[in-house]
């Protein structure tokens, strides 16, 4: 499905709609380049699965974690390739059963996300509009 939006209120209603279609054990890849949106959409989706805390990028932690409706893992893979992601037991986490991932730049850890996952694609195309794909 790829939608355009033309302001963050309608980027948080295209989040809120997605957060519905989360479950236990659901790995989400986010695709853009640097400043797209991917942190955001996250932060809109984690909200409204009852999130609490502050969402924000993971990119020098390399992973965040938060509770809400689940468990939730927020990993910024920019800064690690293969190696690096499973001597920090990257591996072991995205394992966990009942947890959901979401995942910015996920092609540096491929070889480490399952088959079966959903991405979303978004686009910058200016100030305050994007194109957002979401798959899977």
């Amino acid at each position: 499905m790829k939608l355009k939006v033309f302001s963050l209120h309608e980027t948080k209603t295209v989040a809120e709609n997605f957060a519905k279609t989360i479950k236990a054990g659901d790995v989400v890849i986010l695709n853009g380049d640097l400043g797209a949106g991917k942190t955001t959409f996250t932060q809109f989706v984690l909200h409204s699965l009852g999130v609490k805390d502050f969402v924000n990028s993971p990119t020098f932690s390399i992973v965040k974690s938060y509770v809400g409706k689940f468990k939730f893992y927020h990993i910024d893979a920019y800064r690690i390739n293969l190696d690096e992601a499973i001597e920090s037991g990257l591996d072991e986490i995205l394992n966990e059963q009942n947890a959901v991932f979401f995942i910015e730049w996920a092609e540096n850890i491929s070889a480490l996300i399952p088959v079966t996952h959903k991405t979303i694609n978004i686009k910058f195309i200016n100030d305050t509009t994007r194109e957002i794909d979401i798959k899977g």
